[in-house]
Parts: structure tokens; C-alpha cells; sequence
């Protein structure tokens, strides 16, 4: 067994190669996930202390800090007792406060945080993985006038522009972007954006794809505050899903927020056919040691 820091881009793929060699609609990591949290923002790089595990050369388990405490982890349900040894290096970490999310069909995960004497929380949002085939699409029904069409690099600006004003405030910045367009496994073709009749971006939905598995992720979908209400993340996410379909795409899923305080997106999906299939759990530690 050989654990290393992560260094690049090469390191990216090894992960993402576990997140799809396990990936079902119970699990929780899609190759977009990674992808899309890597390169969102430049210059933290050094605030994600990333570590993997591997043997034989294949990747079995990787653990990922996030600042203050938190950590993302995925470990091969085959070598559980590797999640121990993740979890002990985010100990040496964070010593204090720390949280872990992981979904709750992770079986093999919670008994390891179990193990480890974290405890589930109730307390603050969590999310529900939803999934639908992509055979039936219902036909995007932009408002007249409005267009949809991919993402070109003439439209990178507009497209950024509509993001950070969706997640106000973001650190998404034209060139981060670009940094994502650029990474594997991105493709200009299941990016999408709807535009006003005098050429505005208006809404977006970027879709993520793993060949292997057939499966298309929708990470992140926005639309502008003034443009809100008006069909226009429906549309432009069956556009970008109905796009995927060609591509060679059976099955797609989202993670919108689960909890009351932020219910729109997930009526938003549900209406478009998707289903919940489980929902993340978020373990925690307190700064003693103990849970």
C-alpha cells in the first residue's frame, strides 16, 4: 500500500478513476464533483491538504480537507479498513472540531466514523441525491425569444457573469473558469446557457459526464436574480441533459439541498422527473476527542 500527497492533475484522474469505477446511484461522488471542485476557484490549492491511497496501481481511497474542518473522502467498499486510515491522517490534521459527509448507503463509511467516535448531526443542511433515466425528455420550453445553445469561448464571460451572480458572493472568475473548461472530464457540448433576446446570458446548466458508467451529473445550474421564475433553469437544464442523452448518457443526477431552508432547486428537479435515492449525513467530532 502506498500513500501519497496529491501533486496535479494526474493525481485528479487517479481519484476520479475510483469515484467512477464505484459509482451507482448510492454513491456519492461523480467524476464532476471532483472536477468541478478543483477548478472552480484558483489559488486554494494550498488550503486542500489531499492524500491517496493506492495498490497495484489503482486508487482505493483518498481523503480530501476542506477549510476550517471538514473532510470528503471516498474509500473502496472492498478495503474498509482504509477509511481508518483516513480518517486518522484528517486527525492529525484538524485535532480540533472536524465533520465528515458522507451518503448515508455508505455503510462501510459510517461504521468506520462509528469506529472512529464521530457521531451523526441533525443540525444544518444536507442533501438528497436524485436520479432519472434519460429516456422521455420533456422538450425545453424557453420563454419566446429566449435561445439556448452551448457554451463557446466568446460566451465565457456572460456565462461567469450569470454564476456569480446566482451564488452571490462567488470566487468564480472568468479565469477559474476557463481552468474548468480545460480539465477533464469537461465537454463545451454539455454546457449550456439560455440567453435573452438582445444576447444576454440569462441562465446556465454545465452537465458532467462519465462515459464509463453512462451516468451525467448537472453541476451547478444558475440563473440571474432578475430572470428568475420564468422556466428557464428547466429549460436549459433539459437542454443540457438532452444533449448528454446524444452523447451516450442513460442516467443523470443531482444533489440539490434536502433541507427547508433552501427547497427551490430540489422542486425545481423533481418536477423534471427526478427521484431521491438517498440523502448525505454529515458525522462530527468535537474538539476534545471525543463525539
Amino acid at each position: 500500500m502506498i500513500a501519497s500527497t496529491y501533486e496535479g492533475p494526474a493525481d485528479l484522474r487517479a481519484m476520479q478513476e475510483l469515484c467512477s469505477r464505484l459509482w451507482s446511484p448510492r454513491s456519492r461522488w461523480h467524476v464532476g464533483d471532483l472536477a468541478w471542485g478543483r477548478f472552480q476557484h484558483t489559488g486554494r490549492e494550498h488550503e486542500w491538504p489531499t492524500r491517496l491511497w493506492r495498490a497495484g496501481g489503482r486508487t482505493l481511497a483518498w481523503g480530501w480537507v476542506q477549510p476550517p474542518g471538514s473532510l470528503d473522502l471516498a474509500v473502496d467498499p472492498a478495503r474498509p479498513e482504509l477509511a481508518g486510515e483516513v480518517l486518522e491522517w484528517f486527525a492529525g490534521l484538524v485535532p480540533g472540531e472536524r465533520s465528515v459527509t458522507v451518503l448515508e448507503t455508505e455503510e462501510h463509511l459510517a461504521a468506520a466514523l462509528r469506529g472512529a467516535g464521530y457521531r451523526p448531526s441533525d443540525d444544518g443542511p444536507f442533501f438528497t441525491h436524485l436520479v432519472r433515466g434519460l429516456d422521455g425528455l420533456p422538450e425545453p420550453a424557453p420563454p419566446p425569444g429566449f435561445r439556448l445553445r452551448a457554451v463557446d469561448e466568446a460566451r465565457v464571460p456572460g456565462r461567469v457573469a450569470v454564476h456569480r451572480a446566482a451564488f452571490h458572493p462567488s470566487r468564480v472568475t472568468e479565469e477559474s473558469y476557463r481552468a474548468v473548461r480545460a480539465a477533464w472530464p469537461y465537454r463545451a457540448d454539455l454546457d449550456w446557457i439560455a440567453e435573452t433576446p438582445d444576447g444576454e446570458a440569462a441562465a446556465y446548466c454545465l452537465v458532467w459526464l462519465d462515459e464509463a458508467r453512462r451516468v451525467a451529473e448537472i453541476e451547478p445550474t444558475g440563473t440571474l436574480p432578475g430572470h428568475r421564475r420564468r422556466g428557464l433553469a428547466r429549460a436549459v437544464c433539459l437542454a443540457a441533459l438532452r444533449a448528454a442523452r446524444e452523447a451516450g448518457a442513460e442516467h443523470a443526477v443531482v444533489y440539490p439541498r434536502g433541507d427547508d431552508a433552501y427547497p427551490v432547486p430540489g422542486r425545481l428537479y423533481r418536477s423534471m422527473g427526478f427521484g431521491p435515492v438517498a440523502r448525505t449525513v454529515t458525522w462530527v467530532m468535537d474538539g476534545s476527542g471525543g463525539a
